[in-house]
């Protein structure tokens, strides 16, 4: 059993953000000499991409909560009309 709900939209923004860091690192080391702009795709990209696998996650959790309901329901429901009424 999961001790928490797995939440992959703060793994991706966190491997990005380790990125961001080790890119950072290595430039003021002198170990790599990239630009100032590098840094702003890589940030808005992890950005983006873990707000769209945070939706992913989200629908598909209420997809599978909305499945396990239908399931867990035993009975039909009741019809008002037609020759099916209840009288």
């Amino acid at each position: 059993m999961l001790r928490h709900e797995f939440r992959p939209g703060r793994t991706i923004q966190g491997v990005a953000m380790l990125a961001l860091a080790g890119g950072f690192a290595a430039d003021a080391a002198g170990a790599w000499e990239i630009p100032w702009s590098f840094f702003l795709p890589v940030f808005f990209g992890g950005l983006s991409l873990s707000a769209v696998a945070t939706w992913g996650a989200y629908m598909l959790r209420r997809r599978r909560d909305a499945r396990k309901a239908s399931a867990e329901n035993i009975g039909a429901p009741a019809s008002t009309s037609g020759s099916h009424a209840i009288k």
